[in-house]
């Protein structure tokens, strides 16, 4: 008996064919979505690692500008380098406007 081959698949295999091939994608859909996940997510903990230790450096840096400016150091400076000196009471002249 020569017939169609349609004819003589049994009933639901048709149905059957597109579930597995839904379920098919479904899973290749999840594992690519996990693994994107995945990826995202080390993307951030390196953004956030960048982020860390540029918050280090900066209070680093604040606690540089602090001591470069302390008043202490720009006295030692002036007195030094500079050779300035308080002056004296008989130095000082006072100067209408």
């Amino acid at each position: 008996m020569t017939g169609n081959p349609a004819k003589t698949l049994p009933a639901g295999s048709l149905l059957m064919l597109v579930l597995f091939i839904g379920v098919l994608l479904s899973a290749i859909a999840v594992s690519y979505s996990a693994h994107w996940n995945r990826q995202l997510l080390n993307t951030l903990y390196g953004e956030m690692n960048i982020r860390d230790k540029a918050q280090a450096e900066w209070g680093r840096l604040i606690l540089e500008q602090s001591t470069w400016t302390a008043h202490s150091r720009i006295e030692t400076l002036a007195t030094e380098q500079l050779k300035l000196r308080v002056p004296e009471p008989g130095e000082v002249r006072m100067v209408a406007p």
